[in-house]
């Protein structure tokens, strides 16, 4: 079956379930079951008519899980008119959620995405562009990991690692996107913190920390977006910064370093440093490094390389660059920066045209089509 095909439909294919009245979260999980029997069926026998085939299906998907759904309600409402016992202390029930949908038969990359779309909020595509993969291939995983988990008793809690990476994803998707829940990822991180005794849970919640304390600097007037070099750090909140360094020092003071204290330990230099010029990037490298023996993830080699470039000049950044995949988000921004920091303003202006276009937002988009400007603004008349 022609990938790019089904990327095409699934959302033409929301779209019509919308219009017939199913709000768009019912409408994507529903498009998500119809895409099993799809990729089952379609290879051998492909529909005449691919659209209406997965429109018609999706939508049965739909009425049965909203049968299913009236079925529910009504024994919930037949549970609540029963009288009650007495009075029971509230509880927050959140973080049990997280380590229930981190099932132990399912592998942690499926079971991060199907806590992510049952739990944290996020949606199809934005689990995908977390995964840096296309966004059907992600629908199919979440669909089987529902299917797999179908009639099992959740009465098993998932392994911490799953968990941790869960909130990681979400706290990145409220920081970076257009979801806020930062905040709340960074309340559950401080309930694991409290119930576990790793190290890898302090230095996710100092991770966090360190980062939302910059966060009333990231963007300008109408959502502007603004670069960490160019952040007014008077904004930055010292308090919790602070808390996130005394976080991370107990954390690394037990020697059982992983990913999430080395990054937090990337945060912290940059929050050190009261002036951009004052950054410790020789230092960063060589956490970098650690990251990079940690984890191996084509993201940290492109940052490392921005690094590099701070650390030992834009044409050593450019060298470490190259054993990068280009396919990296980010890749030909970065690539521009460093062709900026040479000096060669035409190369660096037609790289930053072309990453505006590959954007995927538009606070990005726009920053980086105002850095082609100005590096246009900058060539010799």
């Amino acid at each position: 079956m022609n990938e790019t095909l089904l990327r095409e439909l699934v959302p033409a294919v929301i779209g019509v379930l919308v219009g017939r009245g199913a709000d768009f979260a019912s409408a994507e999980d529903a498009v998500q079951e119809a895409l099993i029997p799809a990729l089952d069926t379609w290879p051998d026998d492909p529909p005449r008519d691919a659209k209406a085939w997965l429109t018609t299906v999706s939508w049965r998907k739909f009425l049965d899980t909203r049968r299913s759904e009236i079925s529910r309600r009504g024994r919930e409402i037949a549970v609540d008119a029963e009288p009650r016992p007495g009075p029971a202390p509230m509880s927050d029930d959140s973080l049990r959620l997280y380590f229930l949908c981190a099932h132990p038969s399912l592998s942690p990359s499926a079971a991060a995405a199907l806590t992510l779309r049952a739990v944290g909020g996020l949606t199809t595509r934005q689990i995908a562009a977390a995964y840096l993969v296309p966004e059907a291939t992600m629908a199919q995983r979440i669909s089987r990991a529902k299917r797999r988990i179908a009639g099992l008793p959740l009465d098993q809690p998932g392994d911490l690692p799953t968990v941790l990476r869960v909130l990681y994803l979400i706290f990145n998707e409220g920081y970076g996107g257009d979801v806020d829940l930062a905040a709340e990822a960074i309340r559950l991180t401080r309930q694991v913190v409290d119930l576990t005794d790793e190290p890898e849970s302090a230095g996710l919640l100092a991770l966090m920390l360190l980062h939302h304390a910059r966060r009333a600097s990231r963007t300008g007037p109408g959502g502007r977006l603004i670069p960490l070099n160019g952040q007014d750090r008077s904004l930055w909140d010292r308090a919790m910064i602070a808390e996130g360094v005394i976080i991370l020092q107990s954390a690394l003071a037990r020697d059982r370093l992983g990913e999430y204290q080395a990054q937090a330990a990337i945060a912290a230099l940059h929050a050190d440093a009261r002036h951009a010029d004052e950054t410790d990037w020789v230092q960063i490298v060589e956490w970098y490094d650690e990251l990079l023996r940690l984890t191996n993830s084509p993201v940290v080699r492109l940052n490392r390389a921005v690094a590099v470039g701070e650390a030992d000049g834009p044409r050593a950044g450019l060298a470490a660059l190259a054993g990068v995949d280009p396919g990296v988000p980010r890749h030909t921004a970065v690539t521009a920066y460093l062709h900026e920091r040479i000096g060669d303003l035409d190369r660096a202006a037609e790289l930053y045209s072309a990453a505006a276009r590959a954007a995927t937002s538009v606070a990005e988009r726009d920053h980086l089509s105002r850095e082609a400007a100005r590096m246009r603004r900058l060539m010799p008349r």
